[in-house]
C-alpha cells in the first residue's frame, strides 16, 4: 500500500528527546526564578552600611536590587542555558536515536532480502536479550519455518507435476497407439484407460484433501478415536483377508476435539498403509488408543521388511512409498502418510514414527485430550 512520505523515526525520537530536555530546563529554571523571588523584594532598596545611635548614616549606603533588575539579569543567562540545552539535546538525541535504531535497521535489512527472495538470510542479532533481540530471533525462526516451507512446497508441486504428468503421459501413448491401429481390439485400451483416470482422480483428491486439511477450515466437534479406529479397520477388513493380513484393536475411549472426516481419514490411512506395506500372507497390524492425562494416542503398528530411522523419517513426506515405488491396485497415490501429518498438525497434534526392531513400522498420533463435560 502507497504511503505518504513523513518523519524519519529517528528524527522523531530526536525531537522528542530535545524536546523532552527542553522542558525539564524550562521547568528547572522555573523552580530557581521562583526560589530567587522569595527573597527579592518588588522594588530596589538602598539601606545604610552603618547607622549611628543618633540615627545619622554614615558610610555608603547598601543596594538591594527589585526583581525587574534581577530578571534584566536572569534572563540573558537563562536564554543562553537552554539555547545549549537545545544544541545539546538535538545533537546527542541524534546520536542515541542512531544507536538505539540500529537493530531495528538490520531486522529492516533482512525484511527487504526476504521480500526479494532471499531466505537463507539471518539477522543473528548480538547482545543480551531485549524487546529488539526477541523481535530479530522471532523473525529469524520465522524466516527458518518459512524458507523450509517453501522448500517443501517446490519439492510437493515437482513430485505432484510428475505423479500428474506420468498418467497422462501413458494416456497420450495408449491413444497414440489406438489411433495408429484403428483395427486393434478397443477393450483392454479402454480397460486400461479406466484404471489411469481412477488414479489420476484419486491422486486429484488426495491433493485437495491435502490442500484443506493444511487450511485448518474445519468445525471442531468431540471425536472417539477409538470408533474411528474400528469403523477404519471393519471397512478395510476386505483388503486385509485378500492380502493374508490379520488386525487386532483394542484400546481405550479416547475423546479428542477435530474434524471426524478428517480424524476418520487419518485413521483411515494409517490403517491401509499398515496392510498395504506388509508382509504378504502372513502379516498382522495392531491397532490401538489409549488415554493419558492431557492427551489421547493410535497407534498403528504392523509387521513388514526392516526399516532405517533415517528412511523412517521421510515417509511423511509427499509421495514416498517406502523402499521403493511400487504401483498396484491397492498402492495409493503416495500422498497417505502426508495427509495423516497435515491433519495431525492441524489438530494441534504430534506425529511418531518409529522402526520396529522385528520389522514393520509403529506409527502414533498423539492429539490434544477432549476436556470432560461440566456437570451442572
Amino acid at each position: 500500500m502507497a504511503r505518504a512520505s513523513g518523519l524519519s523515526v529517528r528524527l522523531k525520537l530526536t525531537l522528542s528527546y530535545a524536546g523532552l530536555l527542553m522542558v525539564a530546563g524550562v521547568l528547572l529554571l522555573a523552580v530557581v526564578w521562583v526560589f530567587l523571588l522569595r527573597y527579592v523584594p518588588d522594588q530596589a532598596v538602598t539601606l545604610p552600611e552603618r547607622m549611628p545611635p543618633d540615627g545619622g548614616i554614615w558610610g555608603p549606603g547598601l543596594f538591594i536590587p527589585g526583581r525587574s533588575d534581577l530578571w534584566r539579569a536572569f534572563a540573558p543567562k537563562a536564554s543562553i542555558a537552554l539555547s545549549f540545552l537545545l544544541v545539546f539535546g538535538l545533537v546527542g538525541g541524534w546520536l542515541l536515536a542512531g544507536r538505539m535504531l540500529a537493530p531495528l535497521t538490520r531486522i529492516t535489512d533482512a525484511t527487504r532480502m526476504a521480500t526479494n527472495g532471499s531466505l537463507s538470510h539471518r539477522i543473528r542479532l548480538p547482545g543480551r536479550r531485549d524487546e529488539f533481540r526477541e523481535l530479530a530471533d522471532a523473525f529469524d525462526t520465522m524466516l527458518t519455518r518459512l524458507e523450509a516451507h517453501v522448500a517443501e512446497q517446490r519439492r510437493f508441486a515437482a513430485n505432484a507435476s510428475h505423479e500428474l504428468r506420468t498418467p497422462l503421459a501413458i494416456s497420450k501413448t495408449l491413444l497414440d497407439v489406438a489411433r495408429a491401429h484403428p483395427n486393434h481390439d478397443t477393450g483392454e485400451l479402454i480397460d486400461r484407460l479406466h484404471a489411469l483416470n481412477t488414479r489420476t482422480i484419486d491422486l486429484t483428491e488426495a491433493l485437495l484433501l491435502l490442500s484443506r486439511a493444511g487450511q485448518r477450515s474445519f468445525t471442531r466437534e468431540c471425536v472417539d478415536l477409538s470408533l474411528l479406529a474400528e469403523e477404519a479397520t471393519e471397512t478395510l477388513l476386505p483388503l486385509a483377508e485378500k492380502r493374508g493380513v490379520t488386525i487386532e484393536t483394542c484400546g481405550d475411549i479416547t475423546p479428542t476435539m477435530g474434524s471426524q472426516a478428517l480424524l476418520l481419514q487419518l485413521t483411515m490411512n494409517l490403517v491401509h498403509n499398515a496392510i498395504v506395506h506388509n508382509l504378504p500372507g502372513q502379516g498382522a497390524v495392531w491397532v490401538t488408543t489409549s488415554l493419558r492425562a492431557r492427551t489421547v494416542l493410535l497407534t498403528v503398528e504392523n509387521t513388514g521388511e526392516q526399516l532405517t530411522p533415517a528412511l523412517a523419517s521421510t515417509l511423511t513426506e509427499p509421495f514416498q512409498r517406502g523402499t521403493e515405488r511400487v504401483y498396484s491396485d491397492h498402492a495409493g497415490v503416495g500422498l497417505g502418510l502426508a495427509i495423516v501429518k497435515t491433519i495431525t498438525h492441524a489438530h494441534d497434534g504430534t506425529l511418531t514414527l518409529t522402526p520396529r526392531a522385528a520389522g514393520g513400522l509403529r506409527i502414533a498420533v498423539e492429539l490434544p485430550a477432549a476436556a470432560p463435560p461440566i456437570d451442572r
